[in-house]
């Protein structure tokens, strides 16, 4: 049975193999044996449920090896150790720039026992960093060097954030795999189409308009389009704009006046009022200008995810 678990990258937790007499507190840091080296992890309590899906699982992780609890001597190692990443970073971007590599580094990371050194980097097209490659060598004589091209919404997920909603970002919280997105999916669910109010830090659409999708199609089954005309408790007029998640409609009148319906309150007829909806949108979101240039940018799949993590 699973006991321990740890937290890696993309906050995904991956089983931890320990001797029988290794007692771990929950949230302790601890020395593991992961497929990049030595790395310090944060360890976790598992209870029997998630231990048993953890078993039963196929897409169950393997598990690390359990090496030791972090000491005190080893705390202070591990501080030293990130200054070095930060100062290693720097050394690396000044040489990617001396090479005039069009490539932007994102992290740098260490292994405990300092044998493998990570440098992870976005790019819009292949780079040639051979030369590059000869210069780290040089610089990092005693480390292996792993050069890793991510994409942009990789490079979102490991640096962590807080999203548009004042929520971590799915892509570092749950969110294991990209999908394919596209404004068509903003529209549907009535969003202004403004790069600031549907694109994440990442640059691109935002994840969560696909996989909240679904809700509004359902939502939207048995709501008149935008332009009908409906007949009301107050009277004919014309629909022009719908809040799909609490089932009301916006019908403006021929006096000019709006006025918001349950869409059970309301029936589509087939007649024909004097009222122009041939205005902007009831919204608290202010107008951008926005070309089709700038929404292809946003929906670029292209080196957006490599899964190269």
């Amino acid at each position: 049975m699973i006991k321990y678990a740890v937290k890696y990258l993309k906050n995904v937790f991956v089983p931890l193999r320990c001797p029988d007499n290794v007692n771990l507190d929950d949230g302790a840091l601890v020395l593991a044996r992961t497929e990049k080296g030595e790395e310090v992890l944060k360890a976790f309590l598992v209870n029997k449920e998630v231990a048993k899906l953890f078993e039963e699982s196929s897409k169950t992780p393997e598990p690390f090896e359990f090496i030791r609890i972090m000491t005190q001597e080893d705390m202070m190692l591990l501080e030293e150790l990130k200054k070095e990443e930060v100062t290693s970073f720097f050394k690396c971007k000044d040489l990617v720039k001396k090479h005039n590599l069009n490539m932007n580094l994102v992290q740098c990371r260490i292994t405990f026992d300092k044998r493998k050194i990570s440098f992870y980097y976005t790019a819009p097209e292949r780079v040639d960093f051979r030369e590059l490659l000869k210069d780290l060598t040089q610089v990092f004589k005693r480390m292996r060097i792993d050069l890793r091209h991510i994409g942009v919404r990789d490079e979102s997920s490991i640096m962590d954030g807080t999203g548009i909603c004042g929520k971590p970002f799915c892509c570092s919280s749950y969110l294991r795999k990209f999908e394919s997105i596209n404004v068509k999916l903003a529209k549907d669910q009535g969003m202004p189409i403004a790069p600031s109010k549907i694109s994440g830090t990442c640059g691109r659409l935002l994840c969560c308009l696909t996989y909240e999708y679904s809700n509004y199609i359902e939502a939207a089954k048995g709501m008149p389009p935008v332009g009908s005309t409906v007949m009301t408790p107050t009277g004919l007029g014309k629909v022009c704009y719908i809040q799909f998640l609490n089932n009301s409609v916006a019908v403006k009148f021929e006096d000019g006046k709006i006025k918001e319906f349950n869409k059970n309150e309301i029936e589509m007829v087939d007649a024909d009022v004097n009222v122009d909806i041939e205005v902007s949108r009831i919204t608290n979101y202010s107008e951008e200008k926005v070309d089709a240039k700038q929404l292809k940018q946003l929906e670029d799949d292209r080196n957006s995810s490599t899964g190269n993590v």
